[in-house]
């Protein structure tokens, strides 16, 4: 089993072998021996099938297009030959240039060859849109959860790669267990991220979905509902009920609840158990996004 540990490969080795060819350069001069670019027909390219990105924005595609029908494809494509013919080639990073070229009627685009394995080219293909590309939180939760199934990358290893937080990454990862009609209306641009992380928790999230998207609710409304549904008999408790009173608190420990309530931006809770050095600390937060600040607050004192 440690041996297998011990194979996995580091994060982004791929992506920084891309990143040497496909970010801007001053002088594109300078290094022709390593970085050699050659002219292919648009016929002969071919995307990538394990390409995290399933859509593409038709505005921000278009404007590219005339871009490329004034200048031409500036950037080259990276790819990698194709089968044994050596007359096709699959595309690594570059989809968006190659659908524009086409579209802009352009009929060769410059490219760089590129000696990548199966895994590299999926390994790039995923963080390239996560770190460069604004992909829709599904989409970037399903690149995160590739990279974890297919290469063993964890979350803590992920956040520290990629330059996001743990709890970023853990959030949007649970988007995917919502249902597919929820998915969809994210992914369409129905939902934010933020209704669907509010979702995440609800006991019928399609139905909430369609209220939300018909009535145009906001997140917090959305959080609201969605506490309304999890606990959908605390209104109709009567109004004299009561819980058992608890012992009273001293000024010391009031004191302390409002320091850290002051510091975390959260209502805090102090409880000593009576006759006893132990109790609880309890913090409430109004919004996943607060959650998510907390976790973050707790993740630095590591």
């Amino acid at each position: 089993m440690s041996e297998k540990k011990e194979q996995r490969r580091g994060l982004g080795r791929g992506l920084s072998a891309l990143m040497a060819d496909i970010e801007p350069e001053a002088e594109p001069a300078t290094e022709p021996a390593q970085r050699p670019t050659q002219v292919l027909p648009v016929d002969q390219l071919f995307p990538n099938p394990d390409q995290p990105r399933r859509s593409f924005d038709t505005e921000a595609l278009e404007e590219l297009t005339n871009s490329i029908r004034s200048k031409g494809v500036i950037q080259p494509l990276i790819v990698r030959q194709r089968g044994e013919s050596g007359s096709q080639f699959e595309i690594v990073a570059g989809e968006r240039r190659w659908r524009a070229a086409q579209a802009a009627g352009v009929h060769e685009v410059p490219v760089v060859l590129r000696d990548f394995s199966d895994e590299d080219v999926l390994e790039i293909a995923i963080i390239e849109n996560i770190q460069r590309a604004d992909l829709n939180p599904i989409e970037e939760a399903a690149g995160y959860e590739q990279l974890m199934n297919r290469f063993g990358h964890t979350q803590e290893k992920l956040a520290q790669a990629l330059g996001k937080s743990r709890s970023h990454i853990a959030n949007l990862l649970r988007l995917l267990n919502l249902p597919d009609v929820v998915k969809t209306a994210v992914t369409d641009g129905k939902l934010s991220a933020g209704h669907a992380r509010a979702l995440v928790t609800a006991p019928d999230p399609t139905h909430l979905a369609g209220r939300i998207v018909r009535n145009g609710l906001s997140v917090r409304e959305t959080e609201r509902l969605v506490k309304e549904a999890l606990n959908p008999t605390a209104e109709s408790k009567p109004k004299g009920a009561s819980k058992p009173s608890a012992t009273a608190k001293d000024a010391d420990t009031k004191a302390l609840e409002a320091d850290l309530s002051a510091a975390l931006d959260m209502k805090v809770s102090i409880t000593h158990q009576a006759g006893k050095e132990s109790g609880t600390v309890s913090i409430g937060y109004e919004s996943l996004e607060d959650l998510d600040a907390l976790c973050m607050v707790l993740s630095a004192t590591k």
